[in-house]
């Protein structure tokens, strides 16, 4: 059996993981490149291997850094099934084309550039357009959790729960071959035990060979309780006292949700107070109406809060932005406003307008509360940059900037720690992924002092015999 690390080795995004047997040849995750400047030019290089020969693909969850090739696959060649979970067939049916969309508007703006500079350049094509999206999704089966399924004669596989996002599966995966089976188990992205609304991470107890992310796999979180009293601190200064507004980048699925979810509790608590809140992203709107579909996946303190499955109608000043012109207006509004918006790494998408009218004033505030890539606008302001650059204006960042590393959707070195302590015996291989190489050089070292594994951290590319 050979593995092929097509990405999110040593890196956090691009996700996809190649297995090929004499007789089977999938894909675990099929996910774009992002941040950098270098990855518009890797999510358009060729595949390495004839998509045309796989026989399926599994995908771990809808976060576009695990799903955003797919209909790139579906264009080269590649026809079988594609297998998830049922939330997240129901989230990549609004994730896929949102791709799609972003995709065509950049070579729309890139033609208006053009036109405006009188340069001559050759115009790029989308990635896949709206269409291909559209027409890829009909390759998608779900399937449920804790289900067997056997996509091919030598291969029998299951999605456990992983507590990332809704619909996030670990999966395992049984390879038969020569009368013989050997089990992989993909971590996919794990979630944070103890986390409101989803529920935690399913234990594995074996494995013959694991790939475990370590996003975080060098630092711990912030708790909870002291992560939603910052919060807490950083609105009641910003919106009552320095009569500012309150800026939240936030990815469309799983955080925005979240967020909702812990301003609800503040509210109905007596702490915060006739809150304004504008959800202003389309994505995370259509997130929201599936989140709601898929209660029976909400842990119990999530399912016991019962106003929270009616947030949209009864958490006073929630409103969520649709159209552009909603959007634009909400520039205007000066103070005493909260902006949850995507992108949650700030390089894409409505946020991008809504830091460039907010970030140069000092009234204002700008919450961090997720992974922030390296190379991303995002990475920048955590990093601390006094000036950034936006629509090809630099601006001067004056608002104060806030990250709130509770909210984290990822596990934490601990919670890895924790979960792979479940195993009752070592797998006979250990791949640390999906962690910039310092998270995850440092893990591995963890798993070879804590529990004697043997552990690689394998490179971009790179391709190993098992």
């Amino acid at each position: 059996m050979k593995i092929t690390f097509l990405g999110a080795a040593r890196e956090v995004t691009g996700s996809s993981y190649l297995v090929e047997t004499d007789t089977v040849r999938f894909l675990v995750d099929c996910g774009m490149f992002q941040g950098g400047r270098e990855a518009p030019m890797r999510n358009r290089q060729p595949f390495v291997f004839d998509p045309s020969t796989l026989d399926f693909v599994l995908v771990t969850h809808a976060h576009i850094d695990h799903s955003g090739l797919l209909p790139k696959l579906m264009l080269a060649g590649f026809s079988g099934p594609i297998y998830a979970t049922e939330a997240t067939a129901d989230l990549l049916a609004v994730m896929l084309p949102d791709s799609g969309h972003i995709q065509e508007a950049e070579v729309q703006r890139f033609m208006h550039r053009r036109k405006a500079s009188s340069r001559m350049c050759t115009p790029p094509s989308p990635i896949y357009t709206v269409k291909d999206a559209q027409q890829c999704l009909i390759q998608v089966n779900p399937v449920q959790y804790d289900k067997r399924l056997e996509p091919h004669a030598d291969i029998a596989c299951c999605f456990r729960d992983a507590g990332h996002i809704l619909g996030s599966a670990i999966i395992e995966v049984w390879v038969r071959q020569n009368n013989k089976s050997t089990k992989l188990v993909f971590s996919g992205d794990l979630g944070q035990p103890g986390r409101p609304i989803l529920r935690d991470p399913t234990r594995i107890e074996d494995a013959d060979v694991l790939f475990i992310e370590s996003t975080y796999g060098n630092r711990m979180h912030k708790d909870l309780p002291a992560t939603l009293d910052e919060l807490g601190k950083v609105i009641e200064q910003t919106l009552y006292k320095n009569n500012g507004n309150v800026i939240i980048p936030a990815f469309a699925v799983g955080r925005t949700q979240v967020i909702i979810y812990h301003l609800h509790q503040l509210s109905q608590q007596g702490d915060l107070s006739n809150l304004n809140i504008f959800v202003d992203s389309p994505m995370a709107t259509a997130a929201t109406r599936i989140t709601m579909k898929h209660m029976a996946l909400f842990d119990e303190e999530a399912q016991q809060l019962t106003d929270w499955h009616a947030a949209g109608r009864n958490l006073p000043g929630l409103h969520f932005v649709g159209s552009v012109e909603e959007s634009i207006a909400l520039n205007q509004i000066r103070s005493g406003a909260i902006v949850i918006s995507a992108s949650g790494m700030c390089d894409a998408g409505r946020i991008k307008h809504h830091l460039h009218h907010n970030i140069g004033r000092r009234e204002c505030a700008i919450l961090i509360t997720g992974f922030q890539a390296q190379g991303t606008l995002g990475r920048r302001l955590v990093d601390g940059a006094k000036r950034i650059s936006i629509f090809g204006q630099e601006i001067p960042v004056r608002a104060s900037i806030h990250t709130l590393g509770g909210f984290s959707a990822h596990a934490d070195q601990s919670a890895l720690l924790e979960w792979t302590g479940g195993f009752q015996r070592p797998p006979q291989k250990t791949f640390v992924v999906h962690g910039e190489e310092s998270a995850a050089l440092t893990f591995a070292e963890r798993l070879r002092t804590d529990y004697g594994w043997s552990v690689t951290v394998p490179e971009p590319g790179q391709s190993v015999q098992l």
